[in-house]
């Protein structure tokens, strides 16, 4: 596509500074088969949940039960992982997979820096394990 006909947020990699629709994860069924048939990362503040998609690009859900803390403390939390996915320099190198970030309670009382470094180190695990073997 050239640089003239990206929609606005959007850069011609498709790694722009917005969250489109496509690369949410939205239906029910789409968390629970992540949940059920995926593999996992565990970290001390969350939990990576990921299984391949067929869509050829990687999609995000974000998961908080009420045990991290009060609604505002969620929709903190889930605005910091949004801002850290779209960040990421290495987004655009993900294969094609649904990830599922799980917060754990302890993810409630954390800073963003220690947020942000454990997602890092998540989030590039997989996508080591994903290149093909040279």
């Amino acid at each position: 596509m050239p640089a003239s006909q990206v929609p606005p947020g959007e850069s011609p990699d498709g790694t722009g500074q917005r969250l489109l629709a496509r690369e949410r994860l939205r239906l029910r069924a789409d968390y629970l088969r992540c949940y059920r048939t995926g593999r996992r990362r565990h970290g001390s503040l969350a939990i990576l949940y990921f299984v391949p998609n067929q869509l050829g690009h990687p999609r995000l859900g974000i998961t908080a039960s009420r045990k991290v803390g009060k609604a505002v403390v969620r929709h903190r939390l889930k605005r910091r992982i949004k801002e850290i996915y779209r960040r990421w320099k290495d987004r655009g190198q993900l294969p094609a997979l649904d990830l599922i970030i799980h917060l754990k309670p302890e993810a409630g009382g954390s800073d963003f820096p220690a947020l942000r470094s454990e997602l890092l180190r998540l989030l590039s695990g997989i996508r080591e394990r994903r290149e093909p073997a040279r």
